[in-house]
């Protein structure tokens, strides 16, 4: 079964940096004052989703 991995909704961004101060697989960075996952770093543990006060980050193939 393949996990879900993490994205973000750049329009919805805030480029607080929440999300990457918590990653702790050093997943997250930001790109153009946007957080960027790296899908191949990302291991579904849903830190980043929890953690981001706009709903920014969601599960790839879910609604946002």
């Amino acid at each position: 079964m393949v996990k879900p991995k993490a994205v973000v909704d750049k329009k919805k961004c805030l480029a607080c940096g929440g999300c990457i101060s918590i990653c702790v697989q050093d997943a997250i960075t930001m790109i153009s004052d946007k957080s960027t996952i790296d899908k191949d770093k990302c291991i579904s543990c849903g830190i980043c989703i929890n953690t981001c006060p706009v709903g920014a980050i969601y599960w790839e193939g879910k609604l946002s």
